[in-house]
């Protein structure tokens, strides 16, 4: 068996064996670089160390601790209670609030499924609250926080267009963000009117129902045993006071301005995202060491493990040759654009049981090869397969997917199982056929 297959059969098994088996796969990604670098390719411990990711480490790390100070200090929930409250008496409204909030999180750094681990409980407790399809909330929370995730500043978005730079490839890094963005809006649309928008509208128009400002609640009952309806006042205490119990503090405004700063910085004057989300979250933590204490426990560490593991095997199967052999079988197919949409769908297939990010690190780079040869369009290919990767979250078996339905009605969880089951996998044909339609086919890039 040749070094090359030997990784190929190696990465197989690392996806393979963290999907079924409680092991990380960022561990597994790094033991395999170890064990197949030193027994069959002769490395030393310098050569593997020397694929580590170090740039897209600073990424990772900047952004999540900045996102953690974020949310330790208030700023989110502060966020989410004012555009909540924002639609009034206006139910159909909510399912979008929810989509705009999760997108809003993504696009500005927070990881995917920290941003759906925040706003599920949420928005799964208004769905709770106002008879609304958990589908139809659970799906457009999913989408909104892929429709964010791949802005420039994104944890998505950085790692494909860091992967991208290193291989030297096109990218056009605001045409991947608004047709992610897009692609997920028209998906969310499909849902809404599928999971009974129609009716949300109806009754909307029908009622004038108040609308609180409410995280997940238990049960429709209040302290003293009294039922709550659409029409009842929101109860004492709790999250469901008015505005006038959450006032914007000193440590709301400096983190909304170091947000933007991050923004402007990154977007405007082409500043690292990375350095510059460690220099904002440094200085919010000198202006307020109490609120940013615990913010560095929370950073998605399981997150960059499992990037810089994938990636530093990645690297590994470069220095041997792997990624020029596999372009060439892709090559040999004789047909582009089928391996185009074959590349697209084993992103798809393989992402609704493993981690999006890891799947965004592994293919883009086996896919070099592939799109230097210049019969398919880089920049088109990366983006359909971004989106292929992406929407596929809503699988129960994706982290996204699995805390919608943890965070579902009770009662009604193995309902939403099996709905996003059949969502999940009808994505992975769905997604990469019509990614292949929009993108691939015509030749953009």
């Amino acid at each position: 068996m040749s070094i090359q297959l030997v990784t190929v059969v190696a990465l197989a098994l690392v996806f393979l064996i963290a999907t079924v088996l409680p092991v990380h796969m960022g561990a597994l990604a790094f033991v395999a670089a170890f064990v197949i670098g030193t027994a069959f390719a002769g490395e030393s411990t310098d050569d593997i160390v020397s694929g580590f990711p170090g740039d897209l480490f600073v990424i990772l790390v900047g952004v999540t601790l900045l996102f953690a100070i974020a949310k330790g200090n208030g700023t989110v929930d502060r966020l989410v209670h004012l555009v909540v409250r924002a639609v009034g008496g206006r139910i159909a409204l909510i399912p979008w609030v929810m989509f705009v909030v999760t997108a809003a999180l993504t696009a500005v750094g927070a990881v995917v499924p920290a941003a759906v681990a925040i706003i599920a409980p949420i928005g799964m407790g208004f769905a709770r609250r106002y008879s609304i399809n958990p589908m139809l909330m659970g799906l457009l929370i999913i989408n909104g926080a892929s429709a964010g995730g791949f802005s420039p500043i994104s944890i998505f978005g950085s790692i494909v267009n860091g992967v991208v730079a290193r291989d030297n490839l096109p990218s056009n890094p605001g045409l991947l963000f608004a047709s992610s963005f897009a692609f997920n809006l028209v998906l969310s649309v499909v849902v809404f009117f599928l999971f009974g928008g129609r009716e949300l509208i109806r009754r909307s128009s029908a009622a004038k129902t108040r609308v609180v400002v409410a995280a997940a609640r238990p049960a429709l009952v209040d302290s003293a045993g009294t039922t709550i309806t659409d029409d009842s006042p929101p109860p004492t205490g709790g999250t469901d006071e008015p505005d006038e119990r959450l006032p914007l503090t000193r440590d709301h405004v400096f983190t909304l301005i170091g947000l933007a700063a991050l923004a402007v910085g990154a977007l405007v004057f082409k500043l690292d995202v990375g350095f510059t989300a460690l220099t904002v979250a440094t200085v919010l933590s000198l202006v307020s060491p109490g609120s940013a204490k615990a913010a560095v426990g929370e950073v998605a560490w399981p997150t960059v493990l499992l990037i810089c593991g994938i990636v530093t095997f990645v690297s590994l199967m470069e220095r041997v040759g792997t990624i020029d052999w596999l372009g060439n079988l892709v090559t040999q197919i004789g047909s582009p654009l089928l391996a185009a949409i074959l590349i697209c769908a084993i992103g798809a297939v393989v992402s609704a049981f493993a981690s999006t990010t890891g799947i965004l690190g592994a293919l883009i780079p086996l896919a070099v090869p592939f799109l230097l040869a210049g019969e398919v369009g880089a920049v088109s290919m990366i983006i359909a397969l971004a989106i292929s990767s992406s929407v596929v979250d809503s699988s129960p078996f994706s982290t996204s997917g699995a805390l919608v339905v943890a965070n579902a009605p009770e009662g009604q969880n193995d309902k939403v199982f099996r709905g996003l089951t059949i969502w999940g996998f009808s994505m992975c044909v769905i997604a990469p056929v019509t990614t292949w339609l929009l993108f691939v086919l015509p030749g953009w890039g």
